[in-house]
Parts: C-alpha cells; sequence; structure tokens
C-alpha cells in the first residue's frame, strides 16, 4: 500500500493543534514523539482517522503517534520539512520531568546521578564476593588453610579490586553531581577526592573502637573524619558545590573566572562538607547507633523488624559505616553478630525487588541494568539496585522492599540466627553461617523465603508504571 507521506505530515500537524502548539518532534522505530504546548486541544479523534495512524497515547511528556517500522521514518521527515525542530536530549528530559511532583523529580534526579556509577560498583560487588569466598577462615577451614597462609602479594591484589571504588566513592558521587546539575565534573572530581584524602582520619577506622583512630577535632569539638563509604553527604556537597560554581561563573569577571571560581568552589565547599556537613552527619550517626543499639534489644523480635526496615534507609543517608562499632562490639562481648543476619536478608529483598522489576520492564534502560545490579546486591553491593532500579521510577518498591526487610529481621531473631563474622552478605555471608549446621539451614530457608516474597509482591504490586513503557 502507498502512502502520501507528506499528506500524512499536515494531517498530524493539524490535529495536533498547529505548528505553534508543537515544541519539537522526534521519532523511535515505530512511533512518532511530539512535545506539545497544550495537551488539551489535540484532536485525538482526527489524528484516529490520519492514513497510516495506528493509536496514540501520552506518555513521558509526549504526544505519541504509532506508524509503524518504516512508515514513522517516512512521516518525521515530512513533519520536520515543515520548520520543526527536532527533540533535543535536554528537551526529552524536560518533557519527561512535566506533571512530575518534586519528590518523583528529586528520585529521578537522584538516580541519575547513579546510573553511571553502577558498573563500578557491579563490578565491586563481584570481587567483594571473591573477597568473602577466598579470604575467609570458615571458607579456607574447610580446605585444611586459614587467612594467614594466603600470600600477602594476593590478598593485597584482592583487597585493591574489592576496596577500591568504595574507597574513593564519594569523589565518584561528586563527580556525577557536579555533571548532573551543570558544574564541571572535574571539579566535583577534586572535592570528592579531598573528602577521602588519606591525611583524614578513615570513617571505617573511627568507627572501629580497636584501630586506635580518632577524629581530628576543630576548635577543640568539632570532630573531622573522611566521608569514606559515604553517598548521601557526597550528593549533597556536590549539589551546593555545582550551584556554587554556577553562581560564582556568572559573577566573577571572565578575566579571572579560570583561576578565582575553581580555586572558591573548592575552598569554601571543603570547608563547609568537613567543618558543617561531615559533623552534623556524626552526631547524627552517634544517635543513630544508640537508638539502633537500644532498637536491637526489643522482645519478640521486634528489635530485628525495626532495624530491618530501616536499614535501607539508613544506607541512603550514607553513614552506615558507623555500624561497624556495634558488629565488631556484639563479636567481642558474644562471639557471634546477629545484626548481620539482618542485613543479610535485606540484601535478599532488595536483589529480589530489583530482579521483578528488571524482568517485568519493558524500558530497556531498566532491562540492560536490572541483571547486574540484582547480581552484584547478591553479592552483597546494593547500591546500583537501590539508586539504579528500585528508587530510579518512585517510592513503592522501596517502601515494600523496606517492608519485606523489617519482616525477615524479626524472623532471623526470633530464630536466633547469628553468624561468627562480619563484613559480607547476602550469598558471601552464608560462609559467616557454617559453623553450625541449624544456622546454615535456617539461614538458606529464610533467604530463599525472602528473595521469593519480595519477587512476588513487586511483580504483582510494586513495578512502576513508568518501566512498563519503552
Amino acid at each position: 500500500m502507498s502512502y502520501n507521506y507528506s499528506k500524512i505530515a499536515e494531517d498530524v500537524i493539524k490535529c495536533i493543534g498547529g505548528q505553534e502548539n508543537i515544541k519539537s518532534v522526534a521519532h523511535c522505530a515505530t512511533r512518532l514523539r511530539i512535545i506539545v504546548v497544550d495537551r488539551e486541544i489535540i484532536d485525538e479523534e482526527g489524528i484516529g482517522n490520519i492514513e497510516g495512524a495506528k493509536g496514540t497515547f501520552f506518555t513521558a511528556g509526549q504526544f505519541q503517534i504509532i506508524f509503524g517500522t518504516g512508515h514513522v521514518n517516512r512521516v518525521y521527515d515530512e513533519v520536520l520539512k515543515h520548520g520543526i525542530s527536532e527533540t533535543t536530549a535536554s528537551e526529552a528530559k524536560e518533557a519527561k520531568m512535566d506533571g512530575k511532583n518534586q519528590l518523583q523529580k528529586a528520585i529521578r534526579t537522584f538516580g541519575d546521578v547513579f546510573v553511571p556509577v553502577i558498573p563500578a560498583l557491579v563490578a565491586t560487588g563481584l570481587f567483594l564476593g571473591l573477597k568473602g569466598a577466598l579470604l575467609n577462615n570458615n571458607f579456607l577451614s574447610l580446605l585444611g588453610m586459614s587467612v594467614a597462609d594466603v600470600p600477602q602479594t594476593f590478598s593485597v591484589l584482592v583487597e585493591v579490586l574489592s576496596g577500591t571504588t568504595f574507597a574513593f566513592l564519594p569523589a565518584i558521587v561528586c563527580w556525577s553531581t557536579f555533571r548532573v546539575f551543570g558544574g564541571s565534573p572535574v571539579l566535583g572530581l577534586i572535592l570528592g577526592l579531598m573528602l577521602v584524602n588519606g591525611a583524614l582520619p578513615n570513617a571505617y577506622s573511627v568507627a572501629d573502637p580497636s584501630s586506635g583512630v580518632t577524629p581530628l577535632y576543630l576548635f577543640g569539638f568539632i570532630p573531622i573524619v573522611g566521608y569514606q563509604g559515604s553517598i548521601l553527604p557526597a550528593f549533597v556537597a556536590g549539589v551546593i558545590g555545582s550551584k556554587l560554581e554556577k553562581k560564582l561563573r556568572k559573577t566573577v569577571p571572565a578575566t579571572f573566572d579560570f583561576m578565582i571560581t575553581p580555586f572558591l568552589v573548592l575552598l569554601v565547599m571543603l570547608v563547609l562538607s568537613l567543618v558543617v556537613i561531615g559533623p552534623l552527619l556524626h552526631a547524627f550517626e552517634i544517635i543513630l547507633l544508640s537508638v539502633v543499639e537500644a532498637g536491637l534489644n526489643l522482645p519478640f523480635g521486634l528489635g530485628g523488624a525495626f532495624v530491618g526496615f530501616f536499614w535501607s534507609i539508613i544506607t541512603l543517608t550514607g553513614v552506615h559505616h558507623i555500624f561497624n562499632m556495634l558488629e565488631i562490639s556484639l563479636l567481642a562481648s558474644t562471639g557471634f553478630n546477629p545484626f548481620n543476619a539482618i542485613l543479610c536478608m535485606c540484601g535478599f529483598s532488595s536483589s529480589a525487588v530489583c530482579l521483578a522489576i528488571s524482568l517485568k520492564a519493558k524500558k530497556k534502560e531498566i532491562r540492560a541494568i536490572g541483571p547486574s545490579a540484582t547480581a552484584s546486591a547478591l553479592l552483597g553491593i546494593g547500591e546500583p539496585a537501590l539508586f539504579g532500579v528500585i528508587l530510579r521510577y518512585g517510592l513503592k518498591p522501596f517502601i515494600l522492599s523496606c517492608c519485606v526487610n523489617g519482616a525477615a529481621g524479626m524472623i532471623a531473631m526470633l530464630l536466633g540466627m547469628q553468624g561468627s563474622g562480619n563484613g559480607i552478605t547476602t550469598i558471601p555471608g552464608i560462609l559467616l553461617y557454617i559453623y553450625s549446621t541449624n544456622q546454615l539451614v535456617m539461614y538458606a530457608l529464610l533467604a530463599a523465603a525472602t528473595f521469593a516474597s519480595a519477587f512476588a509482591l513487586t511483580w504483582m504490586f510494586a513495578v512502576p508504571k513508568e518501566v512498563m513503557e519503552e
């Protein structure tokens, strides 16, 4: 059948409301995508009568007309001949944000920051899984060995592979945040590296009472530590820093901009991050630690429910490394770590939610990211799943995951599950439970139940509508 594409283009423009109602146009394999000024004046019935048009719908801020493969390209070319501009990447992004509330926009922006970081986190998850298996006394004892028997060179190489990303995670987050918010990515990178400079007390070492490392104190009472493993603080620093840079670019004379703006951005943000943001978060860490310690001792498994439900929220704040102190304290006093069992179940829940979304999604981006993010979560690194999939398109999957986490944490406490160490979770975490057949069986059964229930509930009730659109 031969189509008059010129006539089709004219009819499309007329039914959309004329050229003045069309901001720009783009197309995919089957659909003409039009960003319009006023959706209300579109004659959808008229479009349905256009030759070759097979349907219409409105999504992602665009009015889309289905023409089918091969035909849409020719209609698009004819539409452009009428002087209508092509849709730019920024226009498409802005259109997707139309109709969203501030929370939805914030969540989407937060996700945009972390998508480029996901491959590095996934790789780190694989390396940490390897480290957990190969450099674990419970595993090595099965081979008649201990960690002391592993060559130092091999241990160092594994540590470099598994520890680098998280050691410099604030630098990566700052870089990506500056990029998303319109600042200079290299300034974000340098700021992030400053926040984890070796001259600063390591946050993980400070959280370990046995390390002997304490914060630096400004004026005798303001604690200063590094940002190792921090996410939200680095993100906040990146947002403020990028906005400061853009403000300075407008006010500093062009002659001095090249020198003055980077100098002021790095100076102001380093001081603000270490002297204001960091200490405030450190104070929050101490309060949170005491609250969780008290909550963990609640009767009837309620402590596990409390910790499980709030764990993903705590992870978002970037202060979760403070709980190394709690885990080490538990191990020192009792020889076992019930806190680890809760964290492990949270990992299985997050991975299941991520997998359900990625398998049911039609959006190519999620189908590409989801499986690798799931694998990473199953190996103990949940950030790719959390930031790249679960939180990317709304709060429903996240809230469901928190609820499953709480239920699994409660059951873990009621069963008396407790690991023989810390530092590894989910699949590698099973190595902390092989000391007892009973503990091992309970771990496997609860992990399977947590994963299955989180997957099923997400599949039925919590897959975001946005990921169901191509």
